[in-house]
């Protein structure tokens, strides 16, 4: 470890001692407050009611308020930048800090991802329910437990330290993360001063598995956008014209064929993989994590884990077109699809999206006439592991849980986190999380694992302890 990996606080004994009882005793609460929390449908996609997110956003500014620690407690909206709508609320609340001690910024987002089909959750999305060790819910892991991390974690400091502590503290809890953060950029941009720190703690990550912690250190970012192939001017009967004209349908097929070589691997010059080194992971693990069935292979070259964590993939997450119950004998003139293209780090959004532009332009088959809008992007992210905030988080991690992280890579997308390197590029970022392989965010069953939700909330806790002692000549 180098000089500038040290540990900036040392540990103290009588301190985490006090932290865990404190994150013990708590407990309870804790989780009857996630429940409360998963009860509200906060869905922040825009077929969804608004009202909902505003809701949970008063219900966590209402957590925040009771810890009677912040100076300021405000829900807060943004606007969407080149639109005249407003951002979905975030609740942003301040504390300064004293006598040289650091400020901490805690993210993490309340909003969820839709339930989805209701017969396949086995208890009601929106109902917390107790199944052996896990809870579950929609929200219950992505992200609502990690807003209770947050408040948990300072809830444990406040009965350690008493509520005169130093550490600076910014609670910052996103409404949008799950329809795109929208209006992240121009909320960071508004409320610059309120939310500037020395540590940004991102609560929105996961763990090697339920018994080991990991530290997230690398984020693929995202491509999406709704690509219409079309063919013809109107439909026409395919029994008529079927052989000679070519329907939108199979030119969607053929061209979205194009987009992966034999074995499943993304097949679009200019988007590029990452070099890096990944921990063994066999597919037997692989098979259990995702209920891969028997029979069918993983795709890709490579690494399992550097498919996952530092190459592009390509995903086909919707589509347009009649159902199998609505079908006719009908040529289609129009099918649109939607993609999302997960871009590796070290490659910027823009220039991957313009690879596969290009890629779609150049093979779209019989001539077909191709639109591409609803647009987004998100940068990847590669953390700076040379700071003296990753060796603390390391060091609580491997307290709290009694063996040290796994740095991971995630193959999902955290886009908001360019934004905050951009706009905060002297804060360090540390990407945490209370989600395990088995957690299935954004899926039917989605659940939080307890062992590990106590754990996390106590390497937090640890983590605010300690840079509260920090030395201020450090």
């Amino acid at each position: 470890m180098t000089d500038t990996q040290k540990p900036v606080s040392a540990v103290v004994p009588e301190l985490d001692s006090a932290l865990r009882e404190a994150v013990e005793r708590g407990l309870p609460t804790t989780i009857a407050d996630l429940c409360a929390l998963v009860r509200i449908p906060s869905v922040s996609w825009a077929a969804f009611d608004r009202n909902h997110v505003a809701e949970s956003a008063e219900a966590v500014a209402g957590l925040a308020r009771d810890l009677g620690v912040f100076d300021v407690v405000e829900v807060k909206q943004a606007g969407i930048p080149g639109t005249d709508e407003l951002g979905q609320p975030a609740v942003i609340a301040t504390r300064a800090a004293q006598n040289g001690k650091p400020t901490v910024v805690l993210y993490a987002h309340h909003d969820v991802q839709p339930p989805g089909k209701d017969e396949e959750w086995e208890s009601n999305p929106f109902e917390p329910t107790v199944r052996g060790d896990r809870l579950y819910g929609r929200g219950a892991a992505d992200d609502k437990a990690g807003v209770m991390a947050h408040i948990s974690a300072i809830r444990a400091l406040v009965e350690a330290e008493g509520p005169d502590f130093d550490l600076g503290i910014t609670l910052f809890i996103e409404g949008e993360e799950e329809f795109g953060s929208r209006s992240f950029a121009a909320f960071l941009e508004e409320n610059h001063a309120a939310l500037s720190g020395d540590v940004i703690v991102v609560a929105d990550s996961n763990n090697w598995d339920i018994d080991t912690p990991a530290l997230t250190i690398g984020l693929r970012g995202n491509v999406t956008f709704r690509l219409t192939v079309r063919t013809l001017a109107h439909a026409s009967h395919s029994g008529m014209f079927g052989g000679a004209v070519p329907d939108a349908m199979l030119a969607t097929i053929r061209l979205l064929s194009t987009l992966h070589d034999a074995e499943g691997g993304v097949a679009v010059a200019g988007l590029t993989s990452h070099d890096q080194e990944t921990p063994a992971y066999s597919e037997e693990q692989l098979r259990r994590e995702t209920g891969l069935l028997d029979g069918v292979s993983p795709i890709g070259h490579g690494t399992i884990l550097s498919r996952i964590w530092a190459q592009p993939s390509i995903t086909v997450t919707g589509i347009d077109a009649p159902t199998v119950d609505n079908a006719s004998n009908t040529l289609a003139p129009a099918i649109s699809v939607r993609i999302s293209v997960r871009v590796a780090p070290g490659q910027d959004a823009q220039s991957a999206y313009q690879a596969i532009e290009t890629h779609l332009t150049e093979n779209a088959p019989f001539g077909a006439h191709l639109e591409i809008d609803d647009l987004d992007t998100g940068e990847p992210f590669l953390v700076d592991t040379s700071g003296w905030a990753v060796a603390s988080v390391r060091e609580a991690m491997a307290d709290a849980w009694g063996v040290p992280p796994v740095d991971i890579g995630v193959g999902g997308s955290i886009p908001f986190i360019a934004d905050l390197v951009r706009v905060f590029p002297a804060a360090q970022i540390l990407v945490t999380g209370v989600e395990d392989p088995d957690s299935r965010a954004h899926s039917p069953n989605e659940s939080l694992h307890l062992g590990v939700f106590k754990r996390a909330l106590l390497t937090e806790a640890y983590l605010l302890g300690r840079l509260n002692r920090r030395d201020p000549a450090a």
